[in-house]
């Protein structure tokens, strides 16, 4: 445990000179672009600066989304339409409870905190021990943010990590957190279990149960040994749990649950969504929780900016952290779901791997996924192709649950005709 918090502190140290050193390079730079627009007059412009300097775009892997245009083009030609089952994207109504928090501040003029309304802290201490099971938070002890996805890309540059650290993100993995790592400029690593790391000591290891694409939940024992592991060589894991309210043939559990953490949260973050079960993915909302001082660390670093959760939005999420039953209402939509197209998938042929929670099941007929893409694609379906999410997927395709019950039968009838 010292370990953990010498390895949490130096990390904490080196984030805070890292952002000294930035200011004193943009300083250097302001001055060198000064001189050369003094020395050339009007010539030098936003694009000969640009042209000299490497482009951020030029560090990350091509958008996936861009690859299928081809595929959706083609189901959208089907005489029936498109049944998009690509995108997890939520198609039901936000709860009115939600929509009421939300117009009833539509008034309140001045800026948010970056921290959060109390209100909404202890609303989110209260769901997730209610919901999860997560005991021993506090208030001071959770973040909220601009949806979850713009933390995870950006979590390894605010925890201050850089070239010489080590990032390990799962091997078939959400690709923001590969998106990450690049842009902080890390090694990085694919590995579901903790011996592919041989003698490396992570600075920072991702986790994602249930998993997106896969729907693989990870047990109790499994995560004890991740949390032991990354405290015997002083790693922050980082727990993606956005999909923990959506489970379907396993228990899943928070990395900050008892059993897995013994009560104790140090070198911890648990990463938590609105946008599933809450249907509030246009709302962005999302937050973080566990070890306080990495809390504090991130609350300093994004209040300088600027990154606040509108307060309609947070007057929204704490509506929506109070009240289970919508929840309900939305996971058993997607349970009635899942029931069909799983059926339908297995009739004509598909294997359901894992897929034991989650918006998606994870399907494979044998062969590369683009093959079968494009069979998809020729009924008018169009799913996300396995390699979006790394080279083990390949032969698979993710089909999501969030189409609306008539899109999901039109899907399942062509499926089995």
């Amino acid at each position: 445990m010292e370990r953990l918090h010498q390895r949490q502190c130096r990390l904490l140290r080196r984030s805070r000179l890292a952002r000294r050193c930035h200011q004193g390079r943009q300083d250097r730079f302001r001055s060198a672009v000064d001189r050369s627009a003094a020395a050339d007059g009007e010539r030098v412009g936003s694009a000969s600066v640009i042209r000299d300097r490497v482009r951020v775009s030029s560090l990350l892997p091509d958008f996936p989304w861009d690859t299928i245009a081809g595929a959706k083009a083609q189901a959208a030609a089907h005489p029936d339409g498109l049944v998009d089952l690509s995108v997890g994207t939520p198609v039901d109504p936000v709860d009115p409870l939600i929509r009421a928090a939300l117009t009833s501040v539509a008034e309140v003029p001045g800026y948010p905190t970056t921290y959060g309304t109390s209100e909404l802290r202890e609303a989110a201490v209260a769901a997730v021990a209610r919901r999860f099971g997560m005991t021993g938070l506090g208030p001071d002890a959770v973040l909220p943010v601009i949806g979850t996805k713009e933390l995870i890309a950006g979590l390894p540059r605010l925890l201050g990590l850089g070239a010489s650290d080590l990032v390990v993100i799962p091997e078939v993995a959400y690709p923001t957190y590969e998106v990450g790592a690049l842009l902080a400029g890390t090694r990085m690593l694919r590995a579901d279990g903790m011996t592919r790391l041989g003698p490396e000591s992570p600075a920072l290891i991702f986790l994602n149960s249930p998993s997106n694409p896969t729907g693989r939940v990870l047990g109790v024992d499994h995560l004890r040994k991740v949390v032991s592991f990354a405290r015997e060589r002083g790693a922050i894991v980082a727990s993606d749990e956005c999909y923990l309210g959506l489970t379907w043939g396993a228990e899943a559990v928070s990395i900050l649950d008892p059993r897995v953490s013994d009560g104790d949260h140090t070198g911890l973050l648990a990463i938590h969504s609105l946008s599933k079960t809450s249907n509030l993915a246009s709302y962005r909302a999302g937050f973080v929780t566990g070890d306080g001082e990495l809390i504090r660390e991130l609350l300093e670093v994004r209040k300088h900016a600027g990154m606040m959760v509108p307060f309609p939005i947070q007057a929204a999420m704490t509506a929506a952290l109070a009240d289970d039953e919508h929840e309900t209402v939305q996971r058993e939509r997607y349970r009635a779901r899942r029931t069909v197209l799983r059926k339908a998938l297995e009739h004509s042929g598909f294997r359901i791997d894992h897929s034991e929670a989650g918006l998606y099941l994870w399907s494979t007929r044998g062969e590369n996924c683009r093959t079968t893409l494009d069979w998809l694609a020729e009924r008018g379906i169009l799913a996300a192709p396995g390699d979006f999410y790394g080279p083990t997927g390949t032969e698979h395709v993710r089909i999501a649950l969030t189409a609306t019950d008539e899109r999901i039968a039109a899907a399942a009838a062509r499926l089995t005709t």
